[in-house]
């Protein structure tokens, strides 16, 4: 009975790892689409959210199934309430996929991103998709030290949200208000997926710890300054 307990429990562990690359891929795909306005593209993304809802509830019946059937206490419960409150960031994550894919959809055949933003939406395409990779190598290792490196490559997002904005701002800004709203949307998008990938590192270190990644952060900064000052 233990031993399927434990399957059943690594078998979850093995569903979030196969969700965090259906949306890791699903990002990398949407931003393809909105960059190149490809209707087919956008729309294979939009359909294929369904599998990530279907594998979260899934997975979302079996932790609940595994709480009524075997009352875990300690890390056991840790293990699955961690897993379930990830499976809600990774379907999260799905859902702002599949945004990105529904705006490519709603501007076709135009594109929704001027040319002249395109290279900095593609580096945030491509770092959502990396710190997703990344998030999923976490969960598979619970490597902790991994788990909060996230937070800080997550700074990188924020830098690229930010430039959009500035861009926005600026007063040479020639593209209208429709395109100004739909690039604020797609910054929005893409720093939120990458706050839910951050997220799931996070409640990796909180399982493998029983610490959160923050308190654990401020326990091992650097004491600065002189000794003896």
């Amino acid at each position: 009975m233990r031993d399927a307990y434990h399957e059943e429990l690594d078998s979850i562990g093995e569903g979030l790892v196969e969700m965090a690359r259906l949306v890791g891929s699903a990002i990398g795909r949407a931003t393809t689409a909105i960059l190149d306005s490809d209707l087919k593209l956008a729309e294979s993304v939009i359909a294929a959210d369904q599998k990530v809802d279907d594998l979260q509830h899934e997975l979302e019946a079996r932790a609940i199934a595994l709480l009524a059937r075997q009352q875990p206490v300690a890390t056991d419960l840790r293990i699955v309430v961690t897993s379930l409150r990830m499976s809600a960031d990774l379907e999260r994550s799905g859902d702002l996929a599949q945004h990105v894919a529904k705006l490519a959809r709603l501007r076709f055949p135009e594109r929704a991103v001027p040319h002249d933003l395109h290279a900095t939406v593609l580096e945030m395409g491509q770092l959502a998709q990396r710190l997703m990779a990344k998030a999923a190598e976490v969960v598979i290792t619970k490597d902790v030290d991994l788990a909060l490196q996230l937070e800080q490559d997550d700074d990188e997002m924020d830098l690229l949200h930010r430039t959009l904005f500035q861009h926005l701002l600026d007063d040479r800004w020639k593209h209208g208000i429709e395109t100004a709203v739909d690039v604020t949307l797609l910054g929005r998008y893409y720093e939120r997926f990458a706050d839910h990938a951050v997220s799931v590192a996070k409640r990796v270190v909180f399982l493998v710890t029983g610490e959160h990644a923050d308190e654990l952060q401020a326990d091992i900064q650097p004491v600065t300054g002189v000794e003896g000052a």
